[in-house]
């Protein structure tokens, strides 16, 4: 897949299938996405153009989505690794301790590599970062590793 920027406009994200066949979405500023299929015999003439609010997008990722899809889920790549969001609830063990006391780098090998916080982010917190219930973790690591750090969390 490449990606194209469009300024003023938004992103394109282009495609080529198993089958050969040339997909383009555009993602607009706007939230609103444009689905492009293009012709088998002329890859830059547009057969068909579908234009989607947010929330139909939204429905038809939901749709595309594999059967394993957790809301939480950011990203799966090739080389097996996850992104994922994992909230630290306000009872948890981890409330007002320090990262590194959670020793869930060593004990998972997954990395956190930012804290969201109301509306702030924390990019690559260090050992003594001090948690707080509400935070949204970003972490990533292997499957295995990302739910381990996730029991890790959930600790009350």
């Amino acid at each position: 897949m490449s990606t194209t920027p469009l300024p003023g406009i938004g992103v394109k994200y282009d495609l080529t299938t198993r089958e050969h066949r040339h997909v383009s979405v555009v993602a607009h500023r706007d939230g609103t996405r444009s689905v492009n299929i293009y012709r088998a015999d002329d890859p830059d003439a547009c057969l068909q153009s579908l234009h989607l609010t947010a929330g139909e997008s939204a429905a038809l990722i939901d749709a595309l989505m594999p059967a394993h899809h957790s809301p939480s889920l950011l990203h799966t790549t090739e080389l097996g690794l996850v992104a994922e969001r994992i909230e630290l609830s306000a009872t948890s063990h981890w409330n007002g301790r320090q990262l590194g006391e959670t020793r869930m780098r060593t004990e998972t090998g997954v990395s956190l590599v930012a804290v969201l916080r109301r509306a702030d982010a924390v990019p690559s917190p260090g050992p003594d970062f001090r948690l707080a219930g509400g935070d949204t973790l970003i972490v990533i690591g292997t499957r295995e590793g990302v739910d381990a750090a996730a029991l890790i969390l959930e600790r009350e």
